[in-house]
Order: structure tokens, then C-alpha cells, then sequence
């Protein structure tokens, strides 16, 4: 019996349940909100992604290097020139975003902290330094994604240049379980938004969907501007093409099946499929289609930024325009390790909130925040950051064709 609620649970599709989950809290929430308990089960669920966040991003990072591939001409360079780029870009229109209309977060703990709080880029930049050297195995624990960070490029690096076959397969298998770990913690996540909404509900009324609405908008804003501006434009400028044509097309048939798996990891397959149908190369697009899945990140980047700024203006702290401008790098550098997973970039949210100095338990609040707008967040990041995949690829591929006097297909001429 216990075995058949728990298989019908699981094959309705987590969108569903979020959002049915949100419907039962809000009432809860309105009708009964002196049930403590019921915000109990928010509290499981923030203190859950606490303890997996930091083994995620450090796994994922260290495999992800250890397993990469070498180049293989100046096509690969030029698409990893065009994930980079994009992504910076992406981050850069999300903080224009946040400075153009700031965001405040209804978080269900009060959002506080005694820690002394960084004055300008001059002090992050010093606690930055010193947050990377910390003990890696502290850093794991404490939480400390900076440190994390570092400590994951060194060991990957290092694993790739000295460790036996062995040892790279055991690496990727303990990434393959974490993962999993962090998929049963997400199919169980409506249960701790129930919790979560509740507990907003009943402390701040029904006017907490205003601000969610409000940041949603900001998010889906920025995300569809890179998509239709930022996207385009750096095609166009490499192909001297009119590069709506093909948007459209990797818009069709990657971004569509994207908007709904919610896992660039889970849309290669579609994406190779899309590739071959542009008639590209197999050998180069079995390797930058992977790679675009790992690193290819702009929505990533722009959830990034957007919650981290919303999460400063609501701490009171002051951003700078060079602050911003280091947080861009910092949201890059979160966004390449985002995992391929739905929900998988809202974890690095507190790498960039430790640039800020603001505190882990205010951080996994704002990753909760994350979730219960993430019904509509997540499709889009996804939709745009695999389509970018083969939108980039293909334009990768392109220029060379142009540069050596081959003509594209009809379509795209």
C-alpha cells in the first residue's frame, strides 16, 4: 500500500505538486496559523539542503574537471568563448535588473544577522582572499562556498593530471550519487514549501505573493532579454547573419522540451538530435553539447544575481557598481557549476551570498524562496540555457563554414 501512494506521488510532476503545495499552505496558512508544526516541515526541508548544498557543489565541481576533455580546434575555443561571454552578459543584465527595481524577500525566519557586514569592494575582496585559503575540509563543513570553489578547481585539476582511470570512475560515480541524493530531496520538496508557505502566510498575510510575483517578474525579465536580445546579438555579430532564424529554430527544439524537463542534463540527447538536424559536426557537438550543459549557464547566472541583490537590499547592505561588477564573476563562476538538475542553480545561490557576507541560514532561506517560485524560474533558466547550447554550437560551427567560403543551410542564409 505504502509503495503504491509513494510510486502515484512520484509520477506527478513536481511542478504539479509545488504548485498544489502552495494552494494547501496558503490556505493552512490563512485558516490555521497557529499550527506550528506545520512550518516545522520548511524548517526539515531548509535544514536538509543546508547539509547536501556543500558536498554537491564540491563533488560536481572536482568532476566536472577531472573528467573534461581537451580542445579540439579553434570551433571548441569559440564555443567556449560564447558560454563564458553569455553567461557574464546574463549576470550583468540581472544586476542592471535588481539596480533598476530593487527586490525585498518575505523570508519565514526572521532575516537577521550579527555578523559586521563588509563597507565596501576593498574589504569583500580582502574576506574573499582569506575565505579561499580556509581548510577545504572546513570549508565543507562550515559552508564556505568560496573556499569550496577553490579547493574543488585545485582537486579536479590535479585529479585529471595524476589519477588513474580508477579514480576519476570512482569520481564519478560519488557525483552520480549525490546527485540522486539531491533528486529524492527535491521530490520531496513540496512538502517543506507547504511548510514554508504556511509559515509566510500566517506571519505576513496573503500580501507575500505580491513580492514573489514581483521578483518572479525581474527574473523572467532578465532571462527573456538575454534570450531575444543578448543571445542574438552575439551570433549575429560573429555569423553577419540575421540571427533570429536560428534562435528560433534551437527555441523549437531544445528550448521547448527544456521549459518542461527542467534539466539541461536531461535535454542532451535533444539537443545532439537538434545539432544533427543543422547538419553539424558529430565529433564536435558530442563534446560541446556536454560541456554546454555543464558550464553554458546563463539563467543560472541570472537567478544568481537577481536573489543574491534581492537578498542584500532586504539585509540593508549597500551594493557598489564595482561590487556588482565582482559579483558578475562570482555569479559566472557559481552558474558554470550549477548541476544539471531542476532546481540545481538555486544550491549556489550562497556562494554568492557568502561574497556579501551574509550568513548560510539566511542564504538556504532565500534558496526555499527559490523553490516555491521555481515552478515557472526553473522552465525558463533551463529552456534558455539549453537552447543557448545549440544556438552557440551551431554559430561556432557557422563561422567556420563562412570562413571557408561554405554556404549555411537555406534557412539560415
Amino acid at each position: 500500500m505504502l509503495k503504491q501512494v509513494v510510486s502515484k506521488y512520484s509520477s506527478i510532476k513536481l511542478n504539479y505538486r509545488i504548485a498544489i503545495s502552495i494552494v494547501i499552505g496558503s490556505l493552512l496558512g490563512i485558516f490555521l496559523p497557529g499550527q506550528k508544526w506545520i512550518g516545522e516541515l520548511g524548517v526539515l526541508f531548509v535544514g536538509a539542503m543546508k547539509g547536501i548544498a556543500p558536498i554537491l557543489v564540491f563533488i560536481l565541481i572536482v568532476n566536472s574537471l577531472a573528467r573534461g576533455k581537451t580542445s579540439l580546434d579553434k570551433r571548441f575555443g569559440k564555443v567556449f568563448s560564447f558560454y563564458i561571454v553569455s553567461t557574464i552578459l546574463a549576470s550583468l543584465v540581472a544586476i542592471g535588473a535588481c539596480f533598476l527595481f530593487p527586490q525585498n524577500l518575505q523570508l519565514a525566519q526572521e532575516a537577521s544577522t550579527s555578523a559586521v557586514l563588509p563597507k565596501g569592494i576593498g574589504e569583500i575582496l580582502n574576506n574573499l582572499l582569506i575565505r579561499a585559503v580556509s581548510n577545504p575540509f572546513e570549508a565543507i563543513t562550515e559552508a564556505n562556498y568560496i573556499g569550496i570553489l577553490v579547493w574543488a578547481v585545485i582537486f579536479g585539476l590535479a585529479i585529471k593530471s595524476h589519477a588513474n582511470e580508477p579514480t576519476k570512475l570512482l569520481l564519478q560515480d560519488c557525483a552520480v550519487a549525490v546527485t540522486a541524493i539531491v533528486r529524492w530531496l527535491i521530490n520531496f520538496a513540496p512538502f517543506g514549501i507547504l511548510g514554508l508557505i504556511h509559515s509566510a502566510i500566517a506571519t505576513n498575510g496573503l500580501g507575500i505573493f505580491k513580492t514573489y510575483g514581483s521578483l518572479l517578474a525581474i527574473l523572467a525579465g532578465a532571462m527573456l532579454f538575454t534570450s531575444f536580445i543578448i543571445a542574438p546579438l552575439l551570433v549575429g555579430l560573429i555569423l553577419r547573419r540575421d540571427p533570429y532564424p536560428l534562435l528560433i529554430f534551437c527555441l523549437k527544439e531544445s528550448g521547448i522540451t527544456a521549459f518542461f524537463t527542467r534539466s539541461s542534463a536531461a535535454n542532451i540527447p535533444v539537443n545532439m538530435e537538434a545539432c544533427e538536424k543543422l547538419k553539424l559536426d558529430r565529433e564536435f557537438y558530442s563534446v560541446s553539447i556536454p560541456l554546454g550543459a555543464t558550464i553554458n549557464m546563463d539563467g543560472a547566472a541570472v537567478t544568481i544575481a537577481v536573489m543574491t541583490l534581492a537578498t542584500a537590499h532586504t539585509l540593508g547592505i549597500a551594493v557598489d557598481f564595482p561590487t556588482a561588477l565582482t559579483l558578475c564573476v562570482v555569479a559566472t563562476i557559481g552558474a558554470c557549476g550549477a548541476s544539471g538538475i531542476a532546481g540545481g542553480s538555486l544550491f549556489l545561490i550562497p556562494l554568492a551570498c557568502s561574497f556579501l557576507g551574509i550568513s548560510n541560514e539566511i542564504a538556504m532561506q532565500v534558496v526555499a524562496v527559490g523553490f516555491i517560485i521555481g515552478v515557472v524560474q526553473d522552465s525558463l533558466e533551463t529552456a534558455l540555457n539549453s537552447s543557448t547550447d545549440v544556438l552557440y554550437t551551431a554559430a561556432a560551427e557557422y563561422s567556420g563554414w563562412i570562413s571557408e567560403g561554405k554556404s549555411l543551410p537555406r534557412r539560415f542564409r
